[in-house]
């Protein structure tokens, strides 16, 4: 006859009888399933059935919160293999990094246009590839043929990329991966190998374009484009351009702010923050725009509303489309002025360096590789004789 005590146990906690002792059991329900776990063997009476039922309840509070980590809980138990396959799961991992950038665009470390480009990849058809793997099982040589597909330009492989380097990196910290695979690639000779060339062509504006332009312009819009073609600004630099950052006595315009989908921010790289030296017909630019924003702090605005522009499709649309039809001229887009800019500083022999500031670019090398044909032969020897000096 059984003479032990018979002990109460709360809802979902049991107590089961074994040949080699009793054990407790904790009951409760997680994805859909009923789950049953055994605790580690030792003794029972009414404080190890307290605890038990301790234990279950922070288990059932956890699951509510989605913060379940079933291994970390049963390590032993046949559910916890496939509670970490879960959470190391390609899916679950991009769809975090997702939400990491929402976090970042709140908290004014992102941008969203930028957030924007990122929720496109990682939502879009491409990254699906992944879905279904853990990360762990995620080869180089599966990423090196997933690359090798793509059929884009190095940039767009680039920003695909950059959620995957993420993604790898926090999977590596919480050793849910051994290594991250993207480190065993080879990837600027990867990108320069199956990368494909990009058809945007850098087209200046002819002297006899820019004339068509500014004659075709109404007269609100005249000054804003006389200044772009002088200054060579990025659309958001123009778009954020405040009349505090002008010096009419030094004949400069200051760049400080940088506007992207709407939001105002300082340039991405200390090169951008830059000062502009200001021609006539820089300055004759500004004249004429003083009679049309006054009153306001940003200099150039929407001819249709007086108001700040707020995007850079917002001038394409509502100004730059309309104005290269009535000028004659085959479209080209906006970012041209600024080209048009530098290759008109190049070819009137302009130092290459002084370009590359005016640019706001933080080296020459960029201004040597899209405007090399403009800048003359007395700035390319020199660079050439030292490319040989430094191969002997």
């Amino acid at each position: 006859m059984d003479k032990r005590p018979k002990l109460d146990t709360p809802s979902g906690v049991k107590i089961r009888e074994f040949v080699t002792g009793d054990r407790i059991q904790i009951a409760f329900s997680y994805e859909g399933k009923e789950c049953r776990e055994l605790l580690p063997a030792g003794p029972i009476n009414k404080s190890s059935i307290q605890r038990a039922a301790v234990l279950r309840d922070d288990i059932r509070a956890k699951i509510k919160a989605g913060e379940f980590d079933y291994a970390e809980f049963f390590p032993e138990s046949p559910r916890a293999g496939v509670s970490k396959k879960k959470a190391g799961l390609m899916r679950a991992l991009l769809q975090n990094q997702l939400e990491i950038y929402e976090r970042q665009v709140q908290n004014g470390q992102l941008s969203p246009s930028t957030y924007n480009g990122y929720a496109k990849i990682i939502n879009g058809d491409r990254m699906k590839r992944w879905h279904e793997l853990h990360a762990s099982e995620v080869t180089p040589s599966m990423l090196r043929d997933w690359i090798s597909d793509m059929d884009c330009t190095s940039k767009a492989i680039r920003n695909t990329l950059t959620p995957l380097h993420s993604v790898f990196e926090d999977a590596l910290n919480d050793e849910l991966i051994d290594f991250n695979p993207l480190d065993r690639i080879a990837l600027t000779k990867l990108i320069r190998q199956t990368a494909r060339a990009s058809d945007y062509v850098v087209q200046p504006f002819t002297q006899a374009e820019r004339q068509a332009l500014l004659q075709a312009c109404r007269s609100d819009e005249w000054p804003t484009i006389q200044w772009w073609l002088n200054t060579g600004l990025r659309p958001g630099e123009l778009q954020a351009q405040e009349w505090t950052h002008v010096d009419l006595a030094k004949r400069i315009g200051k760049v400080v702010q940088n506007q992207v989908a709407g939001v105002i921010k300082t340039p991405k790289t200390a090169a951008g923050i830059r000062d502009i030296d200001l021609n006539e017909d820089a300055l004759a630019a500004l004249r004429a725009q003083q009679l049309i924003s006054k009153g306001s702090p940003r200099i150039w605005l929407n001819p249709r509303s007086m108001k700040p522009w707020e995007t850079d499709a917002q001038i394409r649309k509502t100004m730059w489309l309309p104005l290269m039809e009535r000028a004659g001229i085959p479209y080209r887009n906006p970012y041209q002025l600024r080209h048009t800019f530098a290759s008109t500083l190049l070819t009137a022999g302009a130092n290459p360096w002084y370009v590359a500031q005016q640019l706001g670019h933080e080296d020459v090398e960029m201004v040597f590789r899209t405007y090399g044909k403009f800048i003359r032969e007395d700035y390319q020897k020199p660079r050439a004789e030292l490319r040989l000096v430094d191969k002997a």
